[in-house]
């Protein structure tokens, strides 16, 4: 098939907010995910303003190969940078997704891949992300293709503190 990858720009924010949403679906989370909340609105700001805080990598079919809704953009990969003090530079991929009619194709490969090259080229020396424990079969691709699943492995649990528990953690 063919598609390109490429740097998203302040036009593929509605993009993004959609296939996100479709991401919630997918995961069977769409609560967590709220219209709302987030928003393309909150892309433009976040990712393309002066101080950003996410790069974003768009996966595109051309027009001919669009998809049965009409879309060229068919899938993204968000990141951003981070470090570790024991390990240095890293590369942050908060989201990976390709729509369904495209999966099976290598355009999650190639998303991966280049978020793997920018954080070479970035001097990073690792990619870091998490996956949902249902999706089984995006763990073990990861693990063919070299990927260590540091909750088993190390035994680390991904923790965090949302909006309200924020709050209450910043007051005391």
């Amino acid at each position: 098939m063919d598609f390109s990858i490429r740097a998203a720009n302040v036009e593929d924010c509605k993009d993004v907010a959609r296939m996100n949403l479709d991401l919630a679906a997918y995961e069977n989370v769409p609560e967590q995910c709220v219209p709302h909340k987030f928003c393309d609105l909150d892309l433009e700001q976040d990712g393309f303003s002066k101080n950003p805080f996410f790069q974003c990598l768009i996966a595109e079919v051309p027009q001919q190969h669009k998809s049965k809704d009409g879309y060229t953009s068919i899938g993204f990969a968000l990141y951003f940078y981070s470090y570790s003090a024991w390990k240095g530079r890293s590369i942050y991929m908060e989201d990976l997704y390709v729509m369904p009619e495209f999966r099976g194709q290598g355009v999650g490969k190639a998303l991966l891949s280049k978020v793997a090259q920018r954080g070479l080229a970035s001097g990073c020396n690792m990619l870091n992300f998490t996956v949902l424990h249902a999706n089984q079969s995006s763990v073990d691709l990861y693990l063919r293709r070299g990927g260590l699943d540091l909750t088993s492995d190390v035994g680390y649990h991904y923790m965090a503190f949302e909006e309200d528990a924020l709050q209450q953690l910043a007051r005391t």
